[in-house]
């Protein structure tokens, strides 16, 4: 049963942050956003081999003992630690982030993507959100145990990946099949994309968990027609075929899907804000939410965006085929809806065929671990009122679900209210505030000590 509210009564344990959680946090993130990370899908870019280094080089400083793996090349590589808890009776966590960034062009940014220079408050770099902030705040977490001599209750599993904007095929997915042995206690993990803010008014604010994403379907349109000069009438022009297929995908508005997760996150908006809001009027709902509209928008229904298109040699002649690559995501519960809605969109003479498949997640928002990301919300923010969210990418999470472990996003980060943080994400001028994330590890420090 899924749930924002009326959750069990149970104690959390009282957990004060340390001191001095807060006192590298940043340092660490811009170290981080110095090293450049940048996956281009290819193999052409860096590579993480220099970030993982300095990952481990700053666990090992303070005694925590790690290993620095290569996943399949030199340049693909990662850290995997493991810090023991009181009680090995316990299942471990497992807390993840991925070193790898998405490209960066320095002359479309107001700063250096990769200089980390802090203005207006703000650390600005590529990665900033996405996601050497939950690197450094994980990292400066266990760095201030390891100098206090903080023992969580249960064994923690870091594992800090590679290749994670490319579809992890060179990190978490290699790691479950190489190494599934360094997870095989663990029945839960923690990741991006949640735990930020989300200002709905002076006195309300959500902090979203994700507790759900969407699913991949990444699907060519191939169109077939007759090759001739390029002068010549022609009815059977694969490109013209292709062309109408494309818009009709790209036009398609995809039907309201109410999973679980969708629903409990239109009930606590409504009760936040003590209105009734409707599932059936999207609109209304996403205009209550600003910027972030963008986000929860695209986990309302199953989407599919063309992105690329090829066809043709020359200017002069029509091709006898054509290609179209669409994104399609969809909702836990709504693959099969998605294909045959696709489907139902091509004209004669084009077929669809699939590229890359990636499941979709969804888990309960209730129990033990979710009461002690509530209460560590609630310690650091009165108004802050945690709920369940889907994330429309993909993250990690879909490969370390395959183990049998159940998969949450949540890194928090307090934000200005005018801040466009979807924008953040892949976006120019990406940057993190240097308070939300000294309050981000203060509340990870709270959280994972209570988990």
């Amino acid at each position: 049963m899924h749930q924002t509210v009326g959750m069990s009564e149970k104690p959390i344990l009282n957990v004060n942050p340390l001191p001095d959680i807060t006192s590298e946090v940043v340092e660490i993130v811009r170290d981080l956003i110095k090293i450049d990370t940048s996956n281009y899908g290819d193999g052409s870019g860096p590579g993480e081999a220099l970030a993982a280094e300095y990952v481990e080089a700053k666990l090992k400083e303070v005694g925590i003992d790690c290993k620095r793996y290569e996943t399949t090349s030199a340049k693909r590589q990662g850290v995997n630690a493991r810090i023991p808890g009181k009680n090995p009776e316990r299942p471990a966590l497992l807390l993840h982030g991925h070193l790898d960034v998405v490209p960066a062009q320095a002359k479309d940014w107001t700063y250096d993507p990769f200089a980390a220079e802090i203005h207006d408050g703000m650390i600005w770099g590529r990665g900033a959100v996405d996601m050497k902030d939950g690197d450094g705040i994980l990292l400066a977490m266990v760095r201030a145990w390891a100098r206090n001599g903080v023992q969580p209750d249960r064994d923690i599993i870091l594992d800090f990946l590679p290749d994670e904007e490319a579809g992890s095929e060179h990190g978490s997915a290699w790691l479950v099949k190489k190494h599934p042995e360094w997870y095989r206690d663990a029945n839960q993990a923690v990741g991006e994309v949640g735990g930020f803010s989300l200002t709905l008014r002076d006195d309300v604010r959500l902090y979203l968990v994700q507790t759900a994403e969407k699913g991949i379907r990444w699907m060519k349109l191939r169109a077939e027609g007759t090759a001739g000069h390029g002068s010549f009438l022609n009815n059977d022009n694969a490109v013209t075929r292709l062309a109408e297929a494309v818009a009709a995908v790209g036009n398609h508005k995809f039907d309201l899907a109410l999973t679980p997760t969708v629903r409990d996150f239109i009930k606590a908006v409504s009760d936040a804000l003590g209105i009734e809001l409707s599932a059936d009027d999207p609109e209304e709902l996403l205009a209550q939410l600003g910027p972030i509209a963008r986000i929860i928008g695209a986990t309302l229904s199953n989407t599919a965006n063309p992105t690329m298109l090829n066809a043709g040699y020359k200017h002069n002649v029509i091709p006898g085929n054509a290609e179209a690559m669409i994104d399609g995501r969809f909702l836990p519960g709504f693959e099969d809806e998605l294909i045959k809605d696709i489907e139902n969109l091509l004209p004669p003479g084009v077929v669809l065929e699939d590229v890359v498949k990636g499941i979709a997640l969804e888990a309960p928002f209730e129990g033990a671990l979710i009461e002690a990301m509530s209460a560590a919300i609630k310690a650091e923010d009165p108004y802050g009122i945690p709920v369940p969210y889907t994330v429309s990418g993909g993250t990690d999470a879909k490969a370390f679900s395959t183990l049998g472990i159940t998969c949450y996003g949540f890194l928090p980060l307090l934000l200005p209210p005018e801040l466009d943080f979807s924008a953040m994400f892949h976006g120019v001028d990406e940057r993190v505030p240097v308070t939300g994330l000294e309050f981000g590890v203060r509340v990870m420090d709270r959280f994972v000590r209570s988990a």
